[in-house]
């Protein structure tokens, strides 16, 4: 949906870094009333890295939840049921 007090994008540009993306396979949430912080980590066993933190806003959410629902379902048309990966056995965070 087009918001009408913006015009469109006519061009999106992406960082050098972010060229090559990150794999991630680990995920905090974290969240104010205002704002939903999204880290996504790299771990490899017995450590880690924070590979990518994104900030946005409780309805930006909800828009990307879904459309992640309407692409997992697509893949699991084409290629068949998903199963959900394990939880992590250790706790994932910041030692202070």
């Amino acid at each position: 949906m087009e918001n009408q007090n913006q015009p469109p994008v006519q061009e999106i540009k992406i960082a050098d870094n972010l060229a090559g993306g990150e794999y991630a396979n680990a995920m905090q949430v974290a969240h104010t009333k205002d704002e939903v912080l999204l880290t996504f980590f790299n771990i490899i066993s017995p450590s880690g890295r924070v590979c990518a933190k994104i900030i946005t806003s409780p309805g930006h959410l909800k828009r990307m939840i879904a459309a992640l629902n309407e692409n997992l379902k697509r893949y699991e048309e084409k290629f068949g049921l998903v199963e959900a990966s394990e939880s992590p056995k250790e706790s994932i965070g910041f030692k202070v």
